[in-house]
């Protein structure tokens, strides 16, 4: 049975996905725009994957690159153009779309293109929450032996020149990788649509009804957030059977962006007491003096004081009070791309702070 998708829908699409976007996961502003834009053009489908053919072909739509890239450009063209280009790449059998994550933008990933090609969006998303590497939105695609992904990706400014577009056929990895090397050139991000697989495939690997998890959460935030942001968040936690780790003031915000990546460091202070939270796009660490709080995949998301809003690791601000929430990996829904412990290494790598050792166990993700 299909969700009707009204404005409604979109509102709390977009803040839920906010939430679930973990610091990542793209902007509230964009995710409504998208959104809205999709209910101007037509009727957005929204679909269980229970309720399809096993045997339909979906692909992955999503956008790569840093959020806070001062030179992004990226249209609602875009996000159309790279579900043609894989169409045609698949002599037109694409009878669905998912989206590769949750986040403010990243939820509603598919809905345009539903409406103005007429494909369902299928509730079964790569992973339930935003991610830094584009292979864990994969849903262990790079396990399968012989898998041979096809991504295409386009955006960028035609005015600066750097508008770009690509379509690429080979090893997941390092399609991938030229994908995230095109978001560089083109500014710091481009909408893409990948790898191609059987619905059936989705349903096992991927995160099904975590879209309806993100309508949940922004339900929730747009039905407390008259009340102030303290209910919000604590509302938030309650759903996600999380909690609030502290009301604090951002004392420093260190964000670089590297390689198509923002990385950072944001630092909450309550009264004397620090918190650090280390960022690859999301939000990677928490802790308090030596002490681990939270590790990723487990949730953690900043929330404004001022006005209940989420604030992403490219929106935080020194001097803005904020709330920081957490909840635990098991909490969420996710696709097999998470549960890949090479992917890890890469994060360790990056962040420099221990991952695999607070949420591995034996070689298995400790849900």
């Amino acid at each position: 049975m299909a969700v009707e998708l009204t404005k409604k829908t979109v509102e709390a699409a977009v803040y839920g996905g906010a939430i679930l976007g973990g610091g990542g996961g793209g902007w509230i502003d964009s995710g409504l725009q998208l959104g809205n834009l999709a209910l101007d053009f037509g009727y957005p489908q929204l679909v269980s994957v229970e309720d399809i053919s096993p045997e339909t072909e979906i692909i992955t739509v999503a956008a790569v690159g840093a959020p806070a890239a001062k030179e992004r450009h990226v249209k609602p063209f875009d996000y159309v153009r790279v579900v043609e280009m894989i169409k045609d790449e698949l002599n037109g059998k694409v009878g669905g779309i998912i989206t590769n994550e949750n986040g403010a933008s990243t939820t509603v990933n598919g809905w345009l293109q539903s409406a103005v090609l007429g494909i369902p969006v299928i509730d079964a998303p790569c992973n339930g929450r935003a991610h830094p590497i584009s292979t864990m939105g994969a849903m262990g695609l790079t396990e399968v032996e012989g898998y041979v992904s096809i991504q295409a990706a386009s955006g960028g400014n035609p005015k600066t020149g750097k508008r770009l577009e690509l379509v690429v056929r080979g090893n997941i990895h390092h399609c991938s990788n030229v994908v995230r090397n095109l978001a560089v050139e083109a500014g710091g991000i481009v909408a893409v649509a990948r790898n191609p697989v059987k619905a059936e495939y989705a349903a096992e690997k991927g995160a099904p009804g975590a879209i309806l998890q993100a309508i949940e959460v922004g339900n929730t935030v747009l039905k407390t957030r008259s009340k102030g942001p303290r209910k919000v968040a604590e509302a938030v936690t309650d759903v996600l059977n999380g909690e609030v780790v502290t009301w604090g003031k951002v004392k420093r915000v260190e964000l670089e962006t590297r390689g198509g990546f923002d990385i950072g460091e944001v630092v909450v202070d309550d009264g004397g007491k620090e918190y650090s939270l280390t960022f690859w796009n999301e939000y990677m660490t928490l802790e308090c003096r030596e002490d681990r709080l939270a590790t990723f995949p487990d949730l953690i998301m900043t929330i404004s004081m001022e006005d209940a809003t989420p604030l992403t690791t490219a929106k935080i601000k020194q001097g803005q009070e904020v709330a920081v929430i957490k909840t635990h990996r098991k909490n969420l829904k996710l696709g097999a791309g998470m549960f890949d412990r090479e992917l890890y290494k890469r994060v360790e790598e990056t962040i420099g702070k221990s991952i695999i050792s607070y949420i591995f166990r034996k070689g298995v993700l400790n849900c």
